[in-house]
């Protein structure tokens, strides 16, 4: 197998990525890094397999992934963990400067091992499947047994990285025991969890984009279930005794995001179980297809009513101790301050009617390209997000959440064609869908939401690095929108002979985050941030994120922030 084709674009860029990361880690962070080089091994070998070997592309072509789109495996294995592992650097700085207790780092350690041993977990459970591949296409006997041999040893070395991390920063032997069963629950629930996302909704993502989804909402589920276990075991037992010192504290809008998106995401699952013992005790259920719809919907909107208003709630008070209803909190919340966050809430409302209004009439009447007309919505994200987050970056934490979370209830009502809404909701969004979507699941308006999101959420408590939060914003509204619109208008010169993306679009992304960003900084210093981002590290954070883009086939939208954000962390 030629180097060339072992080490395409996508895969370099990657390594460059991950070798900037460890190149940063302080000694205490030594076996981390072991960690995340053994999984990166395993990843990068897996997606070898998976795409250059003819054998484990057939065995893998189980999973109905995105039609286009290479597997991926590399880049989603590693994306969540290196965040993970950017963050212990930068609370490490801050442990040193006795800036944050020591709880917030193991809080963050446990964090990264959940993660990790879910991506690991994930990558076994892909080499058992390429291993049970049909008799016909099995590789020679030989090769297998090197093909086990290479990933049990790393396996087998990641395992012993992560107890004697573990074992170290634990008090007992009874707390090392019990917090390498939670790691361990996190990698068994991963591998569940991509199955019934690859089967449920097929050709809806590559495996590095299903890899990436699961690990995130494995890591917020255990996050979440962590909280209710400390929560309980600290009126049961003594705190000596919590096997996961989940002891940081939490934001009240951290733990309302949380409980409304989990509940949010579990609701499919209740809302069908209900409607079956619905429809098993109607026997008339059918036979009227208006009544259907209408009973459909009524058990529809009850049953989210009382699982947004009574049990979602319920959890948020036990978990935080909110002394009046959480919704109430929030309404105090934005009336603390009701000129400043109303006046935003105004100026939200009507640019997205606006802009709404007038993408949709263009979408039908024009001719222009969907993908171009989709980056219209990251320049309107950048009018919308970029001041908020500079005056009122706590409000728009909270507005985040309630904007993700009308979006899963509208996808819900479109998937389930909820009436008498479902089917305008669904009309209305082909009209902004690409190839990247699918007609049972449109995915990309979650992922430009999430992608200017995540760095905002994940840079609350402590953060040394003033663009940190800002990574999404720059990197998808001014870097992959210029990218697109200048590649598109005046690209020639083409990064590979089948890709479209243009050395000239990248280019034109890279020169336009390093220009938002040298005016941004004056901006921030004039609101009281003090800049300690290098530039020479700050240029290479905008290459590597602009090659990134140029080179891989994977949903940029969720990738290209978290990468950007990890190397502005360092």
């Amino acid at each position: 197998m030629a180097a060339a084709a072992i080490l395409n674009g996508e895969r370099v860029v990657v390594v460059l990525f991950i070798g900037l990361v460890l190149f940063s880690l302080p000694l205490s962070l030594l076996l981390q890094g072991v960690a995340l080089s053994l999984l990166a091994l395993s990843a990068l070998f897996i997606e070898i397999r998976a795409e250059d070997d003819a054998s484990s592309s057939s065995s893998l072509s189980l999973f109905k992934t995105r039609p286009g789109a290479s597997s991926g495996i590399f880049l989603g294995a590693v994306t969540l963990p290196v965040v993970m592992l950017s963050k212990l650097i930068q609370l490490s700085r801050a442990l040193s400067l006795r800036q944050v207790p020591l709880e917030e780092l193991e809080y963050l350690t446990m964090q990264y091992w959940a993660t990790s041993a879910s991506s690991l977990s994930v990558l076994v459970f892909l080499c058992m499947v390429i291993w049970r591949s049909p008799d016909h296409t099995r590789p020679p006997y030989s090769r297998s047994i090197m093909d086990a041999k290479l990933s049990l040893s790393g396996t087998v070395l990641f395992a012993v990285v992560c107890c004697v991390s573990i074992a170290a920063t634990s008090h007992t032997r009874f707390h090392a025991v019990l917090r390498l069963l939670w790691v361990l629950l996190h990698g068994l629930a991963a591998v569940k969890l991509i199955q019934h996302v690859l089967s449920t909704f097929p050709s809806c993502a590559s495996i590095g984009e299903a890899l990436l989804v699961t690990a995130g909402i494995v890591l917020y589920f255990g996050d979440m279930l962590a909280c209710t276990i400390a929560k309980v075991t600290g009126y049961l037992i003594s705190l000596e005794l919590v096997s996961v010192q989940y002891g940081v504290k939490r934001s009240e809008i951290g733990i309302i995001i949380q409980g409304v998106l989990l509940g949010l995401l579990l609701f499919p699952m209740v809302f069908k179980f209900v409607l079956r013992i619905w429809e098993c005790s109607s026997s008339s259920a059918h036979s009227e297809s208006r009544t259907y719809e209408i009973g459909k919907s009524l058990i529809f909107f009850a049953s989210l009513g009382f699982i947004l208003i009574v049990i979602i709630p319920s959890w948020m008070q036990f978990a935080q101790d909110f002394s009046v209803h959480p919704f109430l909190w929030v309404i105090s919340f934005v009336f603390s301050e009701p000129l400043k966050r109303l006046s935003l809430c105004m100026y939200w409302v009507c640019v997205i009617y606006v802009s709404v209004l007038r993408f949709y009439n263009i979408s039908k009447n024009s001719k222009i390209e969907r993908i171009l007309l989709r980056k219209y919505y990251h320049l309107m994200a950048v009018s919308m997000f970029l001041p908020a987050l500079i005056f009122q970056p706590k409000f728009l934490d909270l507005a985040f959440g309630a904007a993700l979370a009308v979006f899963l209830v509208i996808e819900i009502i479109r998937v389930w064609r909820i009436w008498p809404l479902g089917q305008l909701v669904h009309q209305f969004m082909n009209a902004f869908t690409d190839h990247r979507d699918s007609d049972l699941l449109i995915v990309s308006h979650f992922s430009l939401l999430l992608g200017c999101a995540l760095p905002i959420w994940m840079s609350s408590g402590f953060n040394d690095r003033p663009l940190a939060p800002f990574a999404g914003i720059l990197s998808l509204g001014i870097g992959d929108t210029m990218a697109s619109m200048v590649g598109h208008k005046y690209g020639v010169l083409r990064w590979s002979k089948t890709g479209k993306k243009t050395i000239e679009g990248t280019a034109a992304g890279i020169t336009s985050m390093l220009a938002a960003c040298s005016i941004l900084l004056p901006l921030l210093a004039s609101t009281g941030y003090i800049f300690t981002q290098h530039w020479l590290s700050l240029l290479l954070a905008v290459t590597v994120c602009g090659l990134l883009e140029a080179y891989t086939a994977q949903l940029d939208n969720a990738f290209i922030p978290l990468v950007f954000y990890s190397l502005l962390c360092l």
